[in-house]
């Protein structure tokens, strides 16, 4: 069986959260692993992804420890799209508020 392993990194610009995992994880980049397996007897190379990773470090007094989480892509995903869909609401929001001089 034929493999491969690719690595990215996502920003989170809030606190986020993770299905199966209780705590709250801090903002910040984070590094994404994902495996991916080739698929036999095509007549092109394609390959199925077979696992998804997030490399977590520790903090609090788990500084110095990481852990490689197990994720489905569409948990990944969906906390990426929590993330931007709260820094825009942030955004927004302080946009909103700060023409004050237009009420002179």
């Amino acid at each position: 069986m034929n493999t491969r392993s690719t690595r990215s990194t996502v920003t989170f610009l809030n606190p986020f959260s993770l299905p199966g995992y209780p705590e709250d994880l801090p903002a910040g980049d984070y590094e994404v692993l994902v495996e991916e397996e080739l698929l036999q007897g095509l007549s092109f190379e394609a390959y199925r992804r077979t696992a998804t990773y997030l490399t977590v470090r520790g903090s609090g007094g788990h500084v110095g420890r990481t852990e490689i989480r197990a994720i489905s892509k569409s948990d990944l995903e969906e906390a990426l799209s929590r993330d931007r869909a709260a820094t825009e609401k942030n955004n927004n929001g302080e946009a909103a508020l700060s023409p004050q001089e237009d009420l002179k």
